[in-house]
C-alpha cells in the first residue's frame, strides 16, 4: 500500500464480483451470468470504491474489466434496481444515480489504464462502463445498447451524453441515445466505439496482450497521457497547450525518461519503472 493512504487499509475482499492482481494486471470479472452479469446497488458501490482504491496500491499497473459466461454486463438489473427505484423518494434516488456516475467518474478518473473485455452484449450501465475504459476488446459477438430511453429515461445517464460524443461523434451519439438501439460490433467497431475487433476465441488472448504491454510499459507516462485526455476535452487550445508543457517538463525529469535514453544508447529495451 502507497504511503498516501494512511490508516485506511486496502479492500482484499470483494463480495460483489471477483476480483485478483496477477503480475501487476488486476481483474473485475462481473460474475452473475445467469442474469448477463447485471449490475446491483452493493457492485456499483463496490467498483465506485474499487476504482479509489487502485493507485494505492502497491500491485497494479492496468485493470481489465471483464463479463462472465455470454455477456459483458446486461446494465442494472430490472428487479434488484428498478424494482426498488420506483418506492424510493427523491433523496435516495438522487443517491443512488449519483453513486452510479461516480463509477464513470472514478473510471475517468483513474490514473491506471483500463481494459474493457467484451464478448456478448454490453447494454445499459454496461454499455457506458464499457465507454469510460480506456480501451475496448471487442469480440465478434460483442453488442452495444445504450438502451436508456427504452425504458423511460434520458439517454444520457452515468455520463454518457458526454463521453458517448466525444468517441463516436455527436451525430452517432444522438442516434445511439436517443433511439437506444442494439448495434452488433462491426457496427460500434465502423462508429469509432472498438478498439479492436477480434474473433470471439481470440478476445483472452487479445485482452491479455495489451494488459501485459501496459503493465510493462512507462506506467507514469501512460497516467499522465490519461488526465490530459480526460482534462483537455473541456479546455481552450491555449491552456491545453499549456498543460501539455509543463507536464512534459516535469515527465523529463523522471527516471523513465533517463532511462529511454540510456536504453536507447545500449541498444536494449527500457526498463520502465513508473518513476
Amino acid at each position: 500500500m502507497t504511503r498516501y493512504r494512511a490508516s485506511a487499509p486496502i479492500t482484499n475482499d470483494w463480495q460483489h464480483f471477483g476480483f485478483d492482481v496477477a503480475d501487476g494486471v488486476a481483474t473485475v470479472t462481473l460474475n452473475r451470468p445467469d442474469k448477463l452479469n447485471a449490475l446491483t446497488f452493493e457492485s456499483y458501490a463496490d467498483l465506485r470504491d474499487l476504482l479509489h482504491e487502485l493507485p494505492h496500491r502497491d500491485d497494479t499497473r492496468v485493470l481489465v474489466i471483464r463479463g462472465e459466461g455470454a455477456g459483458f454486463c446486461g446494465g442494472g438489473d430490472v428487479n434488484e434496481i428498478i424494482g426498488e427505484l420506483i418506492a424510493m423518494d427523491a433523496h435516495d434516488l438522487m443517491g443512488f444515480t449519483k453513486m452510479t456516475g461516480d463509477v464513470i467518474k472514478a473510471m475517468r478518473e483513474c490514473p491506471i489504464p483500463i481494459i474493457a473485455s467484451i464478448q456478448g452484449i454490453a447494454a445499459g450501465a454496461g454499455s457506458v462502463v464499457a465507454l469510460a475504459a480506456d480501451f475496448r476488446i471487442v469480440a465478434a459477438s460483442g453488442r452495444f445498447a445504450f438502451l436508456f430511453t427504452k425504458v423511460g429515461l434520458s439517454g444520457g445517464d452515468m455520463g454518457a451524453a458526454y463521453l458517448l460524443p466525444r468517441v463516436v461523434g455527436a451525430g452517432r451519439a444522438t442516434q445511439l441515445l436517443m433511439l437506444g438501439d442494439t448495434i452488433d460490433a462491426e457496427t460500434a467497431d465502423r462508429y469509432g466505439l472498438v478498439s479492436e475487433l477480434v474473433a470471439d476465441d481470440e478476445l483472452v488472448e487479445a485482452t491479455a496482450k495489451l494488459a501485459r504491454r501496459l503493465a510493462d510499459g512507462p506506467t507514469l507516462g501512460y497516467a499522465q497521457t490519461k488526465a490530459l485526455i480526460t482534462r483537455e476535452l473541456d479546455m481552450p487550445l491555449g491552456a491545453s497547450v499549456e498543460l501539455d508543457a509543463m507536464t512534459q517538463a516535469l515527465l523529463m525529469t523522471t527516471e523513465d525518461h533517463a532511462e529511454f535514453h540510456a536504453a536507447f544508447n545500449e541498444k536494449r529495451r527500457p526498463q520502465w519503472k513508473g518513476r
